[in-house]
């Protein structure tokens, strides 16, 4: 299998559009979880590796802590909530193979919060294709242009994976002068 490059700088960049993209739906998860502060933890250690930390044990230990919140959370949307801290966490650690599914470490936080405002808003579809709108606007032309270095997003993975293909195409077809 084929490797794509990619720079400590680029892992940076995408790692910020992630953190960016999890904070929206923040509020989703500590209304649920008042008390948790895992979700937050994670994405401000994602934060801390986007401004120039180094990327660790502790990272990836506030990313598997986030997925872990995940599972204690009592509503749907909190969980996906949850899932959005973890992906922007996790970003740090995309790897460099040429594979789609490693479209989920750039994409994933961006599904996850536009999934977790669609259950709040009683499961209103509009309402994620609004959150992908915002998404594709906060995406920097650096991070569309590591999205670019690997295949497109796979089939599968419920409407996560649906999402994650309606922000990857739009991402895709964006020129960088935009």
């Amino acid at each position: 299998m084929s490797e794509i490059a990619l720079s400590k700088q680029d892992l940076r960049e995408v790692t910020a559009f992630t953190a960016a993209c999890a904070e929206v739906v923040l509020e989703v998860f500590e209304g649920d979880q008042p008390d948790d502060l895992r979700r937050r933890d994670a994405i401000g250690a994602a934060w801390e590796f986007a401004r120039g930390g180094e990327r660790g044990k502790a990272l990836r230990d506030k990313a598997w802590a986030a997925l872990k919140a995940a599972k204690s959370a009592d509503t749907a949307a909190a969980r996906e909530s949850a899932r959005a801290a973890m992906s922007a966490a996790g970003a740090a650690y995309l790897h460099p193979l040429a594979k789609g599914t490693q479209v989920k470490h750039i994409l994933g936080a961006g599904a996850y919060a536009a999934r977790a405002a669609e259950l709040v808003a009683d499961d209103d579809r509009s309402v994620g294709a609004e959150h992908l709108e915002q998404t594709v606007h906060r995406a920097t032309p650096a991070v569309v242009d590591v999205l670019k270095r690997f295949p497109t997003a796979p089939s599968g993975g419920g409407r996560v994976g649906e999402l994650i293909r309606m922000l990857d195409a739009d991402l895709r077809s964006l020129t960088l002068a935009e």
